[in-house]
């Protein structure tokens, strides 16, 4: 990754970009399309018409076969599973915290999980409510969305990037999308009331911040070259750049953007592309090629490559918790996250080996604070494993579908 600035080198400082914001813990700003004001004092704190608030996160696994389309949600907290609506030849699976997106060649269909949290900085809130199908994106297998309490962003692989409003998605509905003008390279990713994009320059790949019209609002001579993968932190927005990452912050009233090399030559086969992560974690994991992890310490703005073995799928909790690499030989392995030691294993936990399921899709980890979630597709379940625990499986879910793919909500 490149960032040119005029006066400091790049490794040592941040640079201001010249983009004021307007934040509060209720939302977005006065100048989106769809902000709606209301009296704070006219519901509770932390009312949602239509969903149950709890003191503990509100888990559901979304999962989905592609082969037959089969697609359920798994209510972590008390078993039961919710059938919807089929959909075959899906590619992928994301999530934005409460809604699935499964990516087929002929568009992407939304699930409401119906748990989210709110994360208001020195307090959460957990919900949950009625499972259902939203309906349908017209946006393919490899399009990207990402979302924050008002807005959804969907990039296609051509570049562009329509807007939809997020409440009406709460309320069930996919109302007309805005499009952003021009095209972007990887996702535009909605943050601190604004939108976060990378554009082909010249030559170059260069940040650029957006209001949520697709207004320039910031920019700057901050270049990533050949970016992929992005997360979103506590401490900001990553972009994975060929030379490391790059994080993006709301800091004093303006963003500011700070390059992470790597520190050594890294070929392109090894570079971090995927970022995983527990949400409201500062650390993430990556597969550095075909046998080694990358972790990337936000917080301390550091790099740490762990030898592994052949990786299938990788996570961790942070904070101290255990990096989880799901390996070719069917074992969950824990690793200290600090000095890369292998702390524990299990034993073989797929019954399919690596690319069991339809489609040859690799089995994932999904962590949260407490737990973590491996699927085994060829044997109809999920693992629930106590990381902190040598790695116990505490739990298995048996169920009537091949869990091809899944990914984890209400965290």
């Amino acid at each position: 990754m490149t960032v040119r600035r005029n006066v400091t080198p790049w490794a040592s400082a941040a640079l201001v970009l010249t983009a004021l914001l307007t934040t509060s813990c209720g939302g977005q700003a006065s100048n989106t399309p769809w902000s709606a004001a209301s009296s704070p004092s006219a519901v509770p704190h932390g009312h949602v018409e239509g969903a149950r608030e709890a003191a503990e996160q509100q888990s559901r696994l979304l999962l989905n076969d592609p082969g037959s389309g089969d697609t359920r949600i798994l209510d972590l907290i008390t078993g039961q599973v919710h059938t919807k609506a089929q959909v075959k030849d899906a590619a992928r699976l994301g999530t934005d915290g409460r809604f699935g997106y499964l990516h087929t060649p002929g568009g992407t269909h939304v699930l409401d999980s119906g748990v989210w949290m709110v994360d208001h900085g020195d307090h959460v809130h957990y919900y949950s409510a009625a499972t259902r199908d939203v309906g349908e994106l017209p946006a393919g297998g490899r399009a990207q969305v990402r979302s924050d309490a008002a807005v959804t962003a969907v990039t296609d692989d051509n570049g562009r990037t329509l807007l939809y409003d997020r409440s009406a998605l709460e309320q069930g509905k996919i109302a007309a999308p805005t499009t952003l003008p021009g095209t972007h390279t990887g996702a535009v990713v909605p943050y601190e009331e604004h939108l976060l994009a990378l554009r082909k320059g010249s030559g170059t790949t260069e940040l650029v911040v957006l209001d949520r019209r697709g207004k320039s609002v910031a920019s700057s001579d901050v270049t990533c070259e050949e970016p992929r993968g992005d997360a979103v932190t506590r401490r900001g927005v990553i972009f994975g750049c060929a030379d490391g990452a790059l994080l993006v912050r709301a800091h004093n009233g303006a963003f500011t953007a700070e390059a992470i090399p790597y520190g050594t030559n890294v070929p392109a086969t090894a570079r971090a592309t995927v970022f995983r992560h527990r949400p409201g974690s500062d650390t993430l994991t990556a597969a550095a090629g075909d046998d080694a992890v990358w972790v990337l310490d936000v917080a301390e703005r550091t790099w740490m490559r762990v030898n592994t073995g052949p990786v299938v799928a990788v996570n961790t909790a942070g904070e101290g918790s255990p990096l989880l690499v799901l390996e070719s030989d069917g074992s969950l392995h824990g690793y200290d996250i600090a000095t890369g030691q292998q702390t524990a294993r299990t034993e073989p936990l797929l019954t399919g080996g690596k690319r069991a399921g339809t489609d040859g899709a690799a089995p994932v980890i999904e962590v949260d604070r407490s737990r973590a979630y491996v699927n085994d597709p060829d044997g109809k379940k999920v693992l629930e494993i106590d990381y902190n625990d040598g790695l116990r499986v505490a739990r298995s879910f048996d169920l009537d579908v091949k869990p091809v793919l899944m990914a984890e909500t209400g965290r």
